[in-house]
């Protein structure tokens, strides 16, 4: 049978079946068993969704069953609860970087970050963020099952609102507990906050890797600005793509190396191609066109980088960590205020103390607090760069030092600097220089945590102006500077260089830093307390109680030392009328919220009054125009600024200090080892003060070109009222007497009006004197009085005793070296004083080279040194008798054309006689006879010029020695 014999007796069959109902009774009872089957499948399916959900829905709740229930705003505080970097700004509300910190976060909102970034983290993180409601449960499903399965695929489940609980309130932690938490709290979130403030706070807490400096960072702002150089609101397409897709993978995306430096290609690429990634994911959701797609694909981004940045400690070692420290103090101290602690509560307990460093020192970090600053931008930039490039500090000093296990090692150290500028008004801390160069061997900061002696800087605020405010000196005082000891005589002083000056003024003394009349200025007020009721009134802190009454303070000798900042500060006083302002950098420190948590207030301090101010300042304009600062004008640009300053130096030229201050602002500067040690004997063109004085200039010079009007005003000081000028008499400082005028010593001054002298002088007497060598003394009893001076000047004794003169050995010890030849005219009484003429039972030594002149007669002096004058004797022939025809006191005597024979005989104070010098014949036996030269003529004459030599070397010797004399 063939085939479609076959088909057809099969259809036969089938059609008698259908007509006898076979197929109808087979349909209905297949019909009935395939219905039953799938009703029991479905039966058995909904029965086991409910017991698989039951349990699924049991086990969800032992997970998060320890889960608080959670509050809008306990959930605010959390979502919102990330640091943020605090940052620096010096004054102007200029920015300078961040504070240290382990993770970079500079805070933004939704309004400044560019729309085309939101899209790109959207396609790539969350395509679904708009619709969902914290969760994406086929998300979920497709991550367990590839979890479960140990897939080579993980795609995630976490959208975008999970990923801000998962960093802000639960923790990375792999494990269904965590994720059950994070799906709940998820959903939580989502009931209370709106989507752009999720997206707001997502874009500030994710990491975003390295910067172009090497510092982690985090947050969309922080990551626009530290890797394109961008805000966040400027991003590209290109640009939001990159950023976007950092965060999946931030150490291998990051464009940087962790020194700040741009990656090589290859380091490059993964970052690159995370980025095209984005950019396609973007295409699919229809955030960008095909062009858009393909001109970013092509773009070059890594032109885009911006360069290496130094970080702030980078650039500003010093500021930083100044600024630092000072901010998390105040921090500490608001910190203790808002919980009620006070100074002493931290005293009773060192826990309490610790546990406030740690909260300040948090705070201040990860707060995102803005730092503002007095610190003038251009000022301090310009004076760093002095102080890199200055040439003259003086050598480097290699020596050698051991360690605590007794190890000896060779160290090398650099002359150091440190110096601060001062607004006198405000206190503001202008600038600063912390010293040559900041780095692991040369941290310290010189100009804040350095004290050293400061030598003769202490004489106008410790010395001189309390001495005026006192009553006790005036600019025009006379002070005895000779020899001697002070405190009983336990303490033994002398000037730099071992000189003395006779009687000074004070403006002399401090002009010249004398040492002797500081110290016995000084004596007369320790008694006061000039170290409590003024340095310490200026902001000295370091003092020690036996500084307080030690004398060497005068000289700047104290127990530790004080710092620059102090130092200068204290010497603003007197550039601010004399009301002292504490000093100051941190001018406000504000909060993210905007809010003023800090905010700097002065509290002017009256030291001295506003008369002893003026006067103190204008004696040390002196020590700039004429005194131990003199040199600095030669180094000046503008020489036509009000300056007043102070030289100072410690104690074997450890270190060199000079302040000077203006009507606007006051600065100072130290020089010196950090291993203290001299630094005079340098071989070098400028002395150890001139090189501290060269360097203050050009710190000066350079802040003056950034800011002139502040920095060298041409505003002069103002004279207040209650200051005159008057004349006195140099010797007592008394008004002058007719005998001071007659002796030449009448000197005019400025004086405190209230201290303008009311006695007249009577330091001064007439009386008989002779002239011995060029000085003035009283006759003695047998002094011949053909040589006596009537109504000479004299030294009263009674003044000298009341002065304590009276037990000087040589009362020339009084005398000035500038004006010696007035006051050796002044005789010295005998006995009370002391005088130097003592009788050796001697004739005095003839006069030598008598010979004729012109019409004189003429005479070498007697090598005798109590010689009072000169008779002189004629004869009608040699060898006759000869009388006497007059006398001199000088070496010449005329005798016209007066023919004969000459003799001179010299007289000393107690009236002998020499022997008669050789003969002189004038006359018709002129030519018989020639003067013949004494014995050891030529000798004689020798050793009187060798003696003129010693005077005036020793009068030379003195008059170098008119510079700074400083503490011993």
């Amino acid at each position: 049978m063939n085939m479609k014999e076959k088909l057809l007796r099969f259809w036969d069959t089938l059609k008698r079946w259908w007509h006898e109902g076979i197929i109808q009774r087979t349909s209905r009872i297949t019909y009935d068993i395939v219905w039953n089957i799938i009703l029991f499948v479905c039966v058995i399916m909904f029965i086991g969704f409910f017991l698989v959900g039951g349990i699924g829905l049991g086990y969800f709740a032992s997970l998060v069953k320890d889960e608080p229930i959670r509050d809008k705003e306990s959930m605010a505080m959390d979502i919102y609860n990330y640091s943020e970097t605090s940052s620096i700004y010096f004054a102007g509300e200029e920015y300078a970087g961040d504070i240290r910190a382990d993770l970079y976060r500079q805070e933004t909102t939704l309004d400044n970050v560019s729309p085309v970034l939101i899209d790109a983290v959207i396609a790539t993180e969350d395509e679904y963020f708009m619709e969902h409601d914290g969760v994406v449960p086929k998300a979920i499903l497709r991550a367990m099952v590839q979890e479960l399965t140990n897939s080579s695929i993980q795609t995630g489940g976490s959208t975008l609102t999970q990923q801000l609980i998962k960093n802000q309130i639960l923790t990375n932690e792999v494990s269904f507990e965590r994720k059950a938490k994070e799906i709940l709290l998820a959903m939580r979130l989502e009931q209370f906050f709106e989507k752009d403030e999720i997206m707001e706070a997502y874009l500030n807490i994710i990491p975003y890797g390295r910067n172009s400096s090497g510092l982690n960072i985090a947050g969309i702002q922080t990551a626009s600005q530290g890797i394109f150089g961008v805000d966040a609101n400027k991003l590209t397409l290109p640009q939001a793509a990159y950023l976007a897709g950092l965060p999946q993978s931030p150490t291998v995306y990051t464009p940087f190396l962790n020194g700040g430096e741009l990656k090589d290609e290859n380091g490059l690429q993964p970052g690159i191609n995370r980025m095209k990634t984005v950019l396609n994911r973007m295409h699919d959701m229809d955030y960008i066109t095909d062009e858009e797609l393909n001109e970013a694909l092509e773009y070059d981004i890594a032109q885009d980088f911006t360069k290496g940045k130094p970080s702030i400690v980078d650039q500003y070692p010093y500021l930083t960590f100044e600024v630092e420290k000072r901010a998390k103090d105040i921090i500490k101290d608001v910190l203790m205020k808002q919980d009620d602690i006070t100074k002493e509560d931290l005293d009773e307990d060192e826990n309490l103390e610790a546990e406030y460093e740690e909260l300040a020192e948090r705070s201040m970090r990860m707060n995102g607090y803005e730092i503002h600053t007095t610190i003038d931008k251009g000022i301090y930039e310009a004076m760093q760069k002095v102080a890199r490039n200055y040439e003259n500090y003086g050598h480097d000093r290699t020596f050698t030092k051991t360690n605590d296990d007794g190890e000896s090692y060779e160290v090398t150290e650099r002359i150091q600097t440190g110096a601060v500028m001062i607004e006198n008004s405000s206190g503001r801390i202008i600038s600063f220089v912390g010293g040559r160069g900041h780095d692991e061997d040369h941290s310290n900061n010189y100009a804040f945590n350095t004290v050293r002696s400061i030598g003769s800087t202490s004489k106008p605020i410790l010395v001189y102006g309390p001495a005026m405010e006192a009553g006790v000196v005036q600019p025009g005082t006379p002070i005895a500077d000779y020899p001697r000891t002070f405190a009983n005589g336990s303490y033994e002083v002398g000037n730099y260089g071992g000189g003395s000056y006779g009687m000074v003024s004070a403006r002399k003394a401090l002009e010249s830093s004398y040492n002797i009349p500081a110290v016995d200025t000084y004596m007369r007020i320790i008694n006061q307390d000039p170290a409590a009721n003024y340095l310490e009134k200026m902001g000295i802190t370091s003092l020690t109680e036996g500084d307080h009454y030690n004398p060497s303070l005068s000289l700047g000798a104290m127990a530790h030392g004080v710092s620059v900042e102090e130092t200068v500060n204290a010497y603003s006083t007197i550039g601010n009328n004399g009301k002292f302002v504490d000093g100051y950098m941190i001018e406000k420190i504000v909060n993210p919220d905007g809010e003023v948590i800090y905010e700097h207030e002065s509290e002017p301090v009256e030291v001295f009054s506003q008369q002893t101010n003026y006067l103190t300042l204008d004696m040390m304009r002196g020590v700039v125009s004429s005194g131990t600062a003199g040199y600095l004008n030669s180094q000046l640009n503008n020489t036509s600024v009000d300056w007043a300053g102070k030289t100072g130096t410690s104690q074997e030229y450890k270190d060199a200090w000079f302040m000077g201050t203006n009507p606007n602002i006051t600065m100072g500067t130290w020089i010196g080892y950090d291993t203290p040690y001299s630094i005079n004997a340098q071989n070098h063109a400028l002395s150890y003060s001139q090189r501290n004085l060269q360097l203050w200039a050009k710190l000066i010079n350079a802040a003056a070109n950034e800011n002139p009007e502040l920095v060298t005003p041409s505003d002069r000081f103002e004279r207040p009222g209650g200051i005159v000028e008057r004349s006195y008499c140099a010797i007592s400082g008394m008004l002058p007497s007719d005998l001071c005028e007659q002796a030449g010593l009448v000197k005019t001054d400025l004086f405190n009006e209230k201290y303008v002298p009311s006695e007249e002088d009577d330091s001064l007497v007439s009386g008989s004197y002779v002239v011995v060598n060029g000085k003035s003394v009283k006759a003695g009893p047998n002094t011949p009085s053909e040589f006596v001076e009537g109504d000479g000047l004299m030294f009263n004794p009674e003044w000298l005793e009341r002065k304590g003169y009276d037990n000087l050995n040589d009362i020339t010890q009084l005398y000035p070296i500038t004006e010696r030849e007035k006051w050796e005219k002044i005789a010295a009484p005998g006995g009370s004083v002391g005088s130097s003429i003592e009788d050796d039972g001697k004739a005095p030594a003839k006069p030598t080279s008598v010979k004729k002149s012109g019409s004189n007669l003429t005479w070498k002096s007697s090598s005798s040194k109590d010689i009072i004058g000169y008779r002189v004797y004629r004869s009608n022939e040699p060898g006759g008798s000869f009388k006497k025809i007059g006398i001199t006191t000088s070496t010449s005597y005329e005798i016209g054309n007066d023919d004969g024979v000459y003799i001179v005989r010299a007289v000393d104070y107690f009236g002998e006689e020499s022997d008669n010098s050789s003969e002189v014949i004038i006359g018709e036996t002129s030519d018989k006879e020639e003067e013949t030269p004494d014995d050891d003529e030529t000798n004689d004459e020798s050793e009187n010029n060798e003696e003129d030599q010693e005077e005036s070397s020793d009068e030379e010797a003195n008059e170098s020695n008119a510079e700074e004399d400083d503490e011993e």
